[in-house]
């Protein structure tokens, strides 16, 4: 099994089934943010407490969503890489980590431009916003960390070192509304507390945001 996932991993066969996936990826995304973007902004009724401004969620969830799961998933390929000493593990981290510094950006400004309303203000310093924010510092830290360094090996070392340091911070963000009276909303539950017809089209967005990171990460 080992030696097949290394075989997998060698660089001249990974960039070549990296290289077929793209085209399917990118079309897949497309359809599916397309088809929750339509649905969600154009046709699903408006809210009876945010009327028509609750549909940047459909920006920003996803993106919420995603700026987290990219993180895990840089988690998952910096312990590998450091652990196994896989190179494209390293790789992976700095491919991925660009693309999770935009989303948890998105997410940011959306969840701002949402809040404010609701708010009065475009920020406030509330346990979710501040962890996200928080997040957005790690990426920028794996980024700057990956370019600091002329040895890839040692640069892929110091930015899989920080990225496993910050995961501490995954869970903070997505408990900081259980564990602390906060200004955010709690986590939205997808099967209970939204409107079905407002629900599908988010589901169709999350998704569309996934094949997105999933397209620009490969293409990295």
């Amino acid at each position: 099994m080992w030696k097949t996932l290394h075989q997998l991993a060698a660089p001249p066969r990974l960039y070549q089934i990296c290289g077929r996936l793209v085209p399917w990826l990118a079309a897949a995304g497309i359809i599916a943010l397309a088809t929750g973007w339509v649905r969600g902004f154009g046709f699903a009724p408006a809210d009876y407490q945010q009327g028509e401004g609750y549909r940047i969620m459909y920006l920003h969830v996803p993106a919420a969503i995603w700026s987290m799961g990219i993180y895990a998933a840089m988690a998952v390929a910096a312990f590998t890489g450091l652990v196994w000493q896989m190179k494209m593990a390293s790789l992976a981290v700095a491919a991925m980590a660009p693309v999770g510094a935009v989303y948890t950006f998105i997410a940011l400004v959306t969840g701002a431009a949402w809040g404010k309303p609701m708010w009065g203000t475009w920020w406030v310093w509330d346990a979710r916003l501040t962890s996200e924010l928080v997040l957005l510092f790690l990426y920028a830290g794996v980024i700057a960390l990956w370019h600091a360094f002329d040895d890839r090996k040692m640069a892929g070392r110091a930015a899989g070192i920080l990225v496993l340091v910050g995961v501490v911070n995954l869970p903070v963000i997505h408990y900081s509304v259980e564990w602390w009276n906060t200004l955010h909303q709690g986590s939205t539950q997808m099967q209970q507390s939204i409107d079905p017809a407002m629900r599908s089209p988010l589901r169709w967005a999350i998704a569309g945001f996934l094949l997105l990171f999933m397209t620009l990460a490969l293409m990295r």
